[in-house]
């Protein structure tokens, strides 16, 4: 035994010596290689990586563009009183004595919740118009605790945009992006409120373009998302991974009332241009010409022989409108605005809108298989109404 403590010495010595080089020389290999137990489990060890102080954003990590969009999305709470229901006996004395001037059917206030985008420091934020539509009060709480009232700038409910304006300024505006360069399958993040439980980040990708024929609201383009989308949401930034807005969270597809992973936002194309008509008039003026238009579809282009299977078909025309002045008639196919393709009534109610009230343009359609070009003068889009059909 003792001829062998030498050598256990020297070994011990030997293996001190290469700890003392190793804690010098690089103490981020100790560091990595230790290995922690975990308190009541001896037999149980962790790895733990390195400290840094500057730990950036971790790989695939969409931190950075989250931190740049939320600053700029708010909470919003929009709540109306609701008329009192009649009663006769509200004039009863002995009614009154029991019950005083409250009826017992008095209906409670109403009140919404939603999102906003800051889109200006000067207090401009942009939301849907289902957000604050008939709102008596509106308050806004922004994402740093601060809360202020809120009044209506203009609301637009056919595209489903609202602008309203709140007395603080120098806020963090959103930046706005580029619907041109958004591709199906790019990874986008939706910020909102969902369900009033606090601000909330979700992630998803593009998962189509140009949805149309969906029958919520008048005009229709929106982009298509798997990123949860919640009641409460609505009004809220859908940004792209450097957090720039390319649309606002409007509906989504459900069966249940929760996130089943279709949802859809309203492209910042559309946005942008709603946002800024409404900002310098108070309303979005679009263009019209008095014509009812159906889809062609192959069976109604078999029944009436039709030679044309893309385009429209007129199915009426308001007496002394603008189409009715330009010589269309019901039957004709149309088949293209300005020279640019009408594929269907989607198509020609977002080209109709784009024109200029009081401005010339070329409309063509095909009568009898004979393609004519008509001038007609576009009008000015009235109001929208319940089940109106007239573009």
């Amino acid at each position: 035994m003792h001829r062998f403590w030498p050598l256990f010495s020297q070994a011990v010595t030997v293996l001190l010596a290469i700890w003392f080089v190793f804690a010098a020389l690089k103490p981020d290999w100790l560091q990595q290689g230790r290995n922690m137990l975990v308190a009541g489990a001896p037999s149980v060890s962790m790895r733990e990586g390195p400290v840094s102080a500057d730990r950036g954003a971790a790989p695939d990590s969409y931190s950075l563009a989250a931190q740049r969009a939320m600053p700029a999305v708010v909470n919003i709470f929009s709540s109306k009183s609701a008329p009192r229901k009649s009663s006769p006996q509200v004039s009863d004395p002995w009614f009154r004595f029991f019950f005083g001037d409250r009826l017992p059917e008095q209906q409670e206030p109403s009140s919404s919740l939603g999102s906003g985008v800051i889109v200006s420091p000067q207090g401009y934020i942009l939301t849907n118009h289902h957000v604050v539509e008939g709102g008596d009060e509106i308050e806004v709480a922004l994402a740093d605790g601060r809360k202020a009232a809120a009044k209506v700038v203009g609301s637009d409910p056919e595209s489903d945009l609202a602008v309203i304006k709140i007395g603080i300024e120098n806020l963090p505006a959103i930046t706005l992006g580029y619907i041109e360069q958004v591709s199906v399958g790019d990874v986008v993040l939706a910020i909102g409120n969902p369900f009033g439980v606090g601000q909330t980040v979700t992630l998803g990708i593009v998962s189509a373009l140009g949805r149309s024929h969906l029958g919520i609201n008048t005009f229709e383009n929106f982009i298509q998302t798997d990123a949860a989308i919640n009641p409460g949401n609505s009004g809220g930034a859908l940004v792209d991974t450097h957090g720039q807005l390319l649309g606002i969270n409007t509906a989504i597809f459900s069966r249940s009332g929760g996130s089943l992973g279709i949802g859809f936002a309203i492209p910042v194309s559309t946005v942008k241009q709603v946002m800024e008509e409404i900002i310098a008039t108070g309303s979005v003026t679009r263009g019209w010409i008095g014509v009812g238009p159906q889809d062609i579809t192959p069976e109604l282009a078999d029944s009436f022989s039709l030679g044309e299977r893309s385009g429209v078909l007129i199915t009426a025309v308001m007496r002394n409108g603008p189409a009715d002045k330009a010589g269309m008639k019901p039957g004709d196919i149309l088949v293209s605005v300005d020279g640019k393709p009408v594929a269907d009534t989607t198509a020609l109610l977002n080209a109709i809108s784009q024109l200029k009230p009081g401005s010339e343009s070329t409309i063509g359609v095909v009568r009898k298989k004979t393609q004519l070009n008509l001038k007609v003068i576009a009008g000015k889009r009235p109001k929208p109404k319940l089940q109106d059909v007239q573009d």
